[in-house]
């Protein structure tokens, strides 16, 4: 199973369905595998309301649906949510990409979980900056150490990709924030998270 949380676009208010119109990562994934069941919730907030909805969402799924497997990822906004997410119910995602968003969760479960994480942002991502994310990653990274795991270990599931202004310029993109969406269309990473 893979669960997109979407960004402002994809928020409640904007109409139903209106995340699939402005993000590509459930497609991506379809494409990646046609046996998995895709959700795209369209969130209330970015904050414990959706957590909530999140978890209890892919709680029901597990619990009704014959699912090995559950991969989620987060953009902007949505990517909040998730950091919410991985911090109170790490146990129920087998890997997850967060895009172009910050970090508001904790950090305790998911060491302990050992969650696959891939981060990826703008160097100057216009929105949050790319401070978040390499604190996020250098503070997951000193806890994974200081539990023993090598170099190699933790290279395996915790991933820093930081883009620089070429690689959007390239895509004809101005805005590194919006150009996360570029991520979709990876197939490098969405084979990283979809394969874990």
């Amino acid at each position: 199973m893979f669960i997109t949380l979407p960004g402002y676009e994809g928020l409640y208010f904007q109409g139903v369905g209106v995340n699939l119109e402005y993000e590509d990562f459930a497609f991506t994934a379809r494409d990646i595998n046609s046996n998995m069941i895709n959700l795209a919730p369209q969130l209330d907030d970015w904050g414990e309301t959706s957590a909530r909805d999140t978890i209890a969402l892919t709680r029901y799924y597990q619990e009704t649906y014959n699912i090995d497997k559950t991969y989620i990822e987060g953009y902007s906004g949505g990517g909040e949510t998730l950091s919410l997410v991985l911090d109170r119910a790490p146990e129920l995602y087998d890997a997850a990409l967060m895009v172009s968003s910050q970090w508001d969760g904790g950090y305790d479960r998911v060491v302990e979980k050992k969650v696959p994480l891939y981060f990826f942002i703008g160097r100057d991502d216009d929105y949050y900056g790319s401070n978040s994310f390499r604190e996020t990653y250098q503070e997951l990274y000193d806890r994974y150490k200081d539990e023993g795991l090598s170099d190699d270990e933790i290279d395996d599931i915790l991933v820093l990709d930081v883009r620089d202004e070429d690689y959007f310029d390239s895509h004809g993109i101005s805005s590194q924030h919006a150009g996360g969406g570029l991520a979709a269309h990876e197939e490098d990473i969405m084979k990283w998270l979809l394969t874990k």
